[in-house]
């Protein structure tokens, strides 16, 4: 990691700080979990979820939500956040899921899965904007909570590169698609392959009914 200033060090501790508020208005909670998804645009492959219990005293500089981060900073954080949490997990599930069940259901589904996977069970969840069904752990939805709790945006980079490594695979397999490019969102490139060679097994079909 780059040597930082005094000035800036203290700046992102206090920014890191703000974003823990939800946490210390908690901290009675022995174990928070934070909870957020990526990949619920895209017309191929899985939507992920993460699940990230944090150390109360954790510190993990440049944490924020995985869109605001570089690749290079995402993956830096994505090896951090597996070294300091107290427990993580992924959950992942398909495009012929998806397509049967459809997005929404899909992402609580993949929620699900990654709270499951969890090696501590935690006494609360802080999600990014949604209430997950079916699980019996007090939820607190945060809208844009991945730039507002510390454990929520680590969850987010755990999702953002456990999908990007995904696709980056997927793309060896159908290397015509360009997945490792766009990740499977509907860039003007990848519609136009679509359009040209019709879809690949990891397409969702509900997704690209208009571009066959």
């Amino acid at each position: 990691m780059r040597t930082l200033t005094e000035e800036k060090l203290l700046a992102e501790r206090v920014r890191l700080e703000k974003m823990r508020e939800y946490e210390d208005t908690y901290v009675a909670c022995q174990a928070i979990c934070g909870i957020d998804e990526a990949g619920r645009g895209p017309l191929a492959g899985p939507v992920v979820a993460g699940a990230a219990i944090l150390p109360k005293d954790c510190e993990i500089l440049f944490l924020n939500d995985s869109k605001k981060l570089s690749e290079k900073r995402r993956e830096e954080l994505f090896v951090e956040i597996k070294e300091k949490a107290v427990a993580w997990s992924v959950g992942i599930v398909g495009p012929d899921v998806i397509d049967e069940i459809n997005i929404l259901q899909a992402t609580y589904e993949a929620m699900r899965q990654a709270v499951a996977g969890l090696a501590v069970t935690p006494d609360l969840l802080l999600n990014d904007a949604v209430t997950i069904p079916g699980i019996a752990i007090n939820q607190v939805p945060i809208i844009k909570g991945d730039a507002k709790s510390v454990s929520i945006a680590a969850a987010s980079v755990l999702a953002k590169v456990t999908r990007d490594h995904m696709m980056q695979e997927y793309d060896k397999l159908f290397p015509e698609y360009g997945f490792a490019k766009h990740k499977g969102y509907g860039t003007a490139a990848h519609i136009a392959v679509i359009r040209a060679l019709g879809p690949c097994a990891i397409h969702r079909s509900t997704f690209i009914k208009n571009f066959r």
